[in-house]
C-alpha cells in the first residue's frame, strides 16, 4: 500500500495512482481511505437511483466507465478497482482521483468545487468554471508568478476550529494540455501523459502548499462574451450562494447523494448552511477575462491586485 495525501484525507491505495504525490510525513496515521483492486459488480441489485453508468444503493456507489473499469465506492472511505480485461491499472487510475475520489467526498459530506486552488501568505483563492475555461491554466499561471499550489479540478472547503473556511491541501499534480505548458514554459516541469494517447500531462507545480490556508475568495471564471465585459464582479449573497451550488463537483450527483450517510437523495439543506457558512468569510467574484494565451500576464496581474485589495 503506498500512501497519498488527497483532498487532506490520508489515502493508503493498492494501485499506483497516477500523478499523486506519495505522502512522505513522519510517523504512522491511520488511513481514512483505502484503494483496492477486487471484483466489481456489473450492477447493485437493490439500486434506489440509477443513470446510464452508475447506480447508487444504501452507501454504495457503483461507477462504469464503458470499455475500461467499474469503481465501486463505499461509505466514504474505500473504493475497489477492476479493470476490465486488457486495461492498463495505470488508465483507471484517472478515475480514481476524477470521478471516484469526487463521489467518496460526496459520501462524505465534503463541500467539494470544481476549481483549482493557490496561495500565498497563508490565504488561498479558487478558481472554478465549466471544464475547459481554463481554471488549470490560470492556477498554473499564478503558480507561476509566485503562488504556491494547493489542489486541482477537486478542490475541497473544510473549516478550522472558529468556523473559518480553509482550502484542504491536494497531493495531485496539476493536469495541462500541451499547448498550456509550451506557453507558460512548463516543459521541465512537465510529466507522463494523463491517459494513453490523451495530449494532457502531468505537471509538477514549483510550490506545493502542505498546511490548509484560508480561504480568502472564489473566483468564478467566464469568458469575455457580450454581454460580460473583462473585470471583477462581487455576486450579492443569493448569487454567490447559487454559484456556490452550481460550482459544486458534478453537482447533480452531490444533491443525489445527500450531504451525509443515509440522508435522502436531493436533500440540500446541508449543502446550503455549508454554503452560508463559507460565505460568512469569504466573497464570490465573477472573473471575466479574455481567451487567449497572449491575455494571461494581464488576467494574472488583475487577479493578484484583486486578491491583495481583498485584505486578511
Amino acid at each position: 500500500m503506498t500512501g497519498y495525501l488527497i483532498s487532506g484525507l490520508r489515502v493508503a491505495s493498492e494501485i499506483e495512482l497516477a500523478g499523486a504525490i506519495p505522502d512522505t510525513s513522519p510517523g504512522e496515521t491511520e488511513s481514512a481511505v483505502s484503494i483496492r483492486r477486487g471484483p466489481v459488480p456489473q450492477s447493485l441489485g437493490d439500486a434506489t437511483a440509477s443513470g446510464p453508468t452508475w447506480e447508487m444503493a444504501d452507501g454504495n456507489f457503483l461507477l462504469r466507465v464503458p470499455r475500461l473499469a467499474r469503481f465501486l465506492i463505499s461509505a466514504g472511505r474505500n473504493i475497489t478497482v477492476e479493470a476490465e480485461p486488457g486495461v492498463a491499472e495505470r488508465e483507471a487510475s484517472a478515475f480514481v482521483l476524477g470521478s471516484a475520489f469526487g463521489i467518496l467526498l460526496h459520501q462524505r459530506g465534503a463541500l467539494v468545487l470544481h476549481g483549482s486552488a493557490v496561495a500565498r501568505d497563508g490565504r488561498a483563492v479558487v478558481i472554478c468554471g465549466a471544464s475547459g475555461q481554463g481554471k488549470s491554466t490560470l492556477a498554473a499561471a499564478l503558480c507561476h508568478s509566485g503562488c504556491s499550489f494547493v489542489a486541482d479540478d477537486i478542490c475541497v472547503i473544510g473549516m478550522n476550529g472558529h468556523g473559518r473556511p480553509l482550502v484542504l491541501p491536494d497531493g495531485r499534480q496539476l493536469k495541462l494540455w500541451e499547448e498550456s505548458i509550451a506557453r507558460l514554459d512548463l516543459t521541465q516541469q512537465r510529466g507522463d501523459a494523463v491517459r494513453e494517447n490523451f495530449e494532457k500531462y502531468f505537471v509538477q507545480p514549483p510550490d506545493i502548499t502542505q498546511e490548509a490556508p484560508a480561504l480568502a475568495a472564489i473566483y468564478s471564471l467566464q469568458a469575455d462574451r457580450p454581454p460580460l465585459k473583462t473585470g471583477i464582479e462581487e455576486l450579492d449573497l443569493p448569487d454567490a450562494m447559487r454559484r456556490l451550488e452550481f460550482e459544486a463537483y458534478r453537482p447533480r450527483l452531490r444533491g443525489m447523494i445527500g450531504a451525509k450517510p443515509g440522508a435522502k437523495p436531493g436533500a440540500k439543506s446541508d449543502m446550503l448552511a455549508q454554503s452560508a457558512a463559507v460565505l460568512r468569510h469569504a466573497r464570490v467574484f465573477r472573473l471575466t477575462r479574455p481567451r487567449g494565451f497572449k491575455h494571461m500576464p494581464d488576467t494574472v496581474s488583475l487577479v493578484r491586485r484583486h486578491w491583495d485589495a481583498l485584505g486578511a
